[in-house]
């Protein structure tokens, strides 16, 4: 396993685990930047789309490694332009809400979608469905971890998802 996994907080209250030592350590976040963009070297993509709020973290360093542009898929809410929007039920059982620019893609955009974790999968569903919405297509999925579940397996089916790790625990 990869020595920056390590930074990852387990002792965490609540469903989920916090990434946030691991970006606050240059050479660990430096080696995940590392590692992560090996695993996207193989997959054709012009534009990089990065989920609210720590794969923005994540995307922009991916995008800057390759030269990309960068597309936030934002919190329900924040944006004040005209919007595509999608909701889902996020893993706490919550009811949440992404939104787009309704220009943001076009049809020809090869897109490889980034978020810092990867547990029920809706929230990454939600974000295809916005990416296709606009006509691009979803070249990958990338991403620190991937949790098992039915859910991620039926994604894993249609989409090629990326990971450092997969059932982190």
């Amino acid at each position: 396993m990869n020595y920056y996994l390590d930074l990852i907080d387990t002792t965490t209250m609540g469903q989920r685990y916090d990434v946030t030592p691991l970006f606050g350590n240059y050479q660990a976040f430096s080696s995940l930047l590392d590692d992560m963009f090996a695993l996207c070297r193989d997959i054709e993509y012009d534009t990089v789309a990065a989920i609210d709020a720590l794969g923005f973290i994540l995307g922009t360093a991916i995008a800057i490694r390759s030269e990309k542009p960068l597309v936030p898929l934002r919190k329900g809410g924040k944006l004040p332009v005209e919007v595509h929007q999608a909701s889902f039920t996020d893993y706490s059982g919550k009811e949440k809400t992404l939104e787009i620019r309704t220009d943001a893609l076009d049809p020809s955009n090869q897109v490889l979608l980034v978020d810092e974790w990867i547990e029920t999968a809706a929230q990454v569903k939600a974000s295809i469905g916005l990416i296709e919405r606009q006509g691009a297509r979803v070249a990958g999925v990338l991403t620190i971890c991937v949790d098992n579940s039915p859910t991620v397996q039926a994604l894993r089916e249609r989409y090629q998802i990326l990971a450092i790790a997969q059932d982190f625990a």
